[in-house]
């Protein structure tokens, strides 16, 4: 474990390596901003998949798109790097504490691989389908011995995550991890954050609901992820308008993730 933790130390302290992962918030946020993008043209009455995927898809279809997918998958990879390395400089007196902040970290890093990954499957001219994936996923859950109750755990742990950005949002606790200027720019920034934390959370938790949906009814077409979320959204009441805020707060929690390149505590 210590040399894990030295290598983890040479890494953070490198330069030039926290600079790549900060290039990793702006292509976080820029998918983010195309992801909202999308939504707001879905509850305009448009068509589109408002999901990873479908971000990558608008990416690729740019003159330079293979070049941009490629940097944004090294930006993604180094993020997910910085964040495995800050789990294990992970330090609390509580023992359960620091394991529940490495889990989290592992975590998040995973995303973000899996989101590189779909980056260099479209750089090289492929297709993911994250809608299939998500359904699959289910499927599988479902058919294994425990399954229904392996996938309400799954969905309510999605909802958790939900709960804890529209949380982070109204408690501002993102604060924390950002080193804010003063004046008018500190209260931008939180703005952003404040906003798009709320936007990002009802995104994740109504993905969390789908999974549980999918495991009460058996059915793995319900559970769809993050586009199917978001469309789900329109069969609520002024379902347009929801969808569109919705929206908008995705984009602007990626605005605030660009912002997070530059004032990121790392």
């Amino acid at each position: 474990m210590s040399t894990v933790k030295h290598a983890a130390r040479v890494a953070k302290g490198s330069t030039a390596f926290r600079r790549i992962a900060r290039v990793g918030f702006v292509v976080l946020g820029l998918i983010h901003v195309i992801i909202g993008a999308i939504a707001i043209t879905i509850a305009a009455g448009a068509s589109g998949d408002a999901d990873q995927d479908g971000a990558m898809e608008q990416i690729r279809n740019n003159p330079v798109g293979g070049l941009l997918l490629v940097l944004v998958a090294t930006g993604l990879i180094a993020l997910a790097v910085w964040q495995i390395a800050s789990a294990f400089l992970a330090a609390d007196p509580a023992e359960t504490k620091k394991w529940g902040q490495r889990v989290k970290l592992f975590g998040i890093a995973l995303a973000y691989l899996v989101v590189a990954g779909m980056a260099l499957i479209y750089a090289l001219g492929g297709d993911a389908d994250s809608e299939t994936a998500s359904k699959t996923l289910s499927s599988v859950v479902l058919s294994a011995p425990g399954g229904v109750a392996l996938l309400v755990v799954i969905g309510l742990s999605v909802v958790g995550v939900g709960i804890g950005f529209v949380v982070g949002g109204f408690t501002r606790g993102f604060e924390k991890l950002l080193d804010l200027p003063t004046g008018v720019a500190r209260g931008g920034i939180v703005t952003l954050g404040v906003i798009g934390y709320f936007g990002k959370g009802i995104a994740v938790g109504v993905t969390g609901v789908l999974f549980v949906v999918a495991a009460v009814t058996q059915d793995p077409e319900k559970g769809a992820g993050l586009d199917a979320a978001l469309h789900s959204l329109l069969e609520l009441p002024l379902g347009g308008l929801v969808l569109g805020a919705v929206g908008a707060g995705f984009a602007i929690y990626g605005v605030f993730c660009i912002a997070r390149a530059r004032f990121a505590r790392m």
